[in-house]
């Protein structure tokens, strides 16, 4: 079942829980899916901020890109949590002989990939959201300039706790592909702020 089938207290009750899932991993892909539901919003709005034709396609076509975005977000909320189920899992292995052992740490350093893999995504799709922020703020109804930045600082939010979990699941600390890569989107997304005023 994914987590967004929950009613929204019954979702935030359960990232209040002492259970490990749904942790800053999911909460950090529901940040991202409310940020891309609110650059829709106002990228559906039939007043522009000139009313030109260009802007109009410029609107329509960050209103695909968020609702796609915000898709996979959403999807996301709920894998993030299997994926670390599975390192949890993987962690209650026995390991009373060599051959559990190996077997126990193949489970975890699958685990731990995938559960480094999942949040990447996350970060990847929030900075999309806030490059599509930056359009519709350009381009979009000035009366929703507020729902705009609260969308930009909800995709920030998202992606830094993308990152933090991305770091966190990465089984050494030495420079990987996916450390790279995190360092890059990091970077990316402070850039994406200035076009959003934050």
């Amino acid at each position: 079942m994914s987590l967004l089938d929950l009613s929204s207290s019954e979702l935030l009750d359960r990232l209040a829980s002492p259970d490990p899932t749904p942790g800053g991993g999911s909460a950090a892909a529901l940040a991202g899916a409310a940020a891309a539901a609110l650059v829709a919003m106002v990228a559906a709005m039939p007043k522009t901020r000139t009313g030109t034709p260009d802007e109009r396609a410029a609107l329509d076509a960050a209103l695909a890109r968020s609702v796609e975005q915000g898709e996979i977000l959403r999807r996301l909320v709920t894998e993030d949590a299997l994926a670390y189920d599975a390192v949890i899992a993987a962690r209650r292995r026995p390991k009373g002989t060599d051959a559990e052992k190996t077997v126990r740490a193949a489970a975890m350093d699958a685990g731990l990939a995938r559960a480094a893999e999942v949040p990447l995504h996350t970060a990847e799709a929030c900075l999309v959201i806030l490059g599509q922020a930056a359009v519709v703020l350009t381009h979009g109804n000035p009366r929703a300039e507020s729902d705009v930045r609260t969308a930009a600082a909800l995709a920030w939010a998202g992606l830094t706790g993308g990152l933090l979990n991305v770091r966190a699941n990465l089984e050494s600390e030495a420079p990987s592909p996916l450390s790279r890569k995190a360092d890059e989107l990091q970077s990316a997304a402070r850039q994406a702020l200035v076009a959003v005023g934050l």
